[in-house]
C-alpha cells in the first residue's frame, strides 16, 4: 500500500512495477542485471477521487502519456529495491503536487506613511538635483 497523505492511499495492485536493464556505466553488471525499474499507474482506473483523476490528466507533464498512463523510469540506484522505493517516491510527489492548493494572494496597498515618504523622498531628490544647474548671478 502506498501512502500518499492522511486521505489518498494506492493498493498495491494499482501500480505494476517492471524490472528492466539499466543503462550506462558498470561493467557486466548492467549487461547482467535487471537493476532498474518501470513504473506504469493509469490514472483512470485507479481508485483516486474523480476531481483528482481530471487534475492528473491535466497536469502538462510528459510522463504522462495521451492514454492517461503515468509511466516513470527509475534507474540511478545500483539495487532494485531502491529503484523501486525511488520510483513509488516520485509517484507520490507527483499527486502530492496535484493535491496542494496555492493560497490566494491578498492585495495589499501602501500604508499612507509609506506613500508620505516615497513623495517627500522625490522632491527631496529633485531639489538635489536642481541645485546642479547653472549658477546664475
Amino acid at each position: 500500500m502506498l501512502i500518499i497523505n492522511r486521505h489518498i492511499r494506492l493498493a498495491d495492485n494499482e501500480v505494476q512495477i517492471t524490472p528492466i536493464r539499466a543503462q550506462g556505466p558498470g561493467g557486466q553488471n548492467v549487461n547482467k542485471v535487471a537493476s532498474a525499474v518501470h513504473l506504469r499507474f493509469d490514472i483512470a482506473a485507479s481508485s483516486l477521487p474523480d476531481a483528482l483523476k481530471q487534475k492528473l490528466l491535466s497536469r502538462p507533464d510528459q510522463r504522462v502519456s495521451k492514454d492517461g498512463i503515468f509511466i516513470i523510469k527509475a534507474g540511478e540506484y545500483r539495487s532494485q529495491d531502491k529503484n523501486r522505493r525511488a520510483a513509488l517516491e516520485r509517484l507520490a510527489q507527483f499527486i502530492r503536487q496535484t493535491t496542494q492548493t496555492r493560497k490566494t494572494r491578498i492585495a495589499t496597498k501602501p500604508s499612507r506613511n509609506a506613500r508620505q515618504k516615497r513623495l517627500d523622498s522625490k522632491t527631496q531628490r529633485g531639489r538635489t538635483k536642481a541645485l546642479r544647474g547653472k549658477v546664475h548671478e
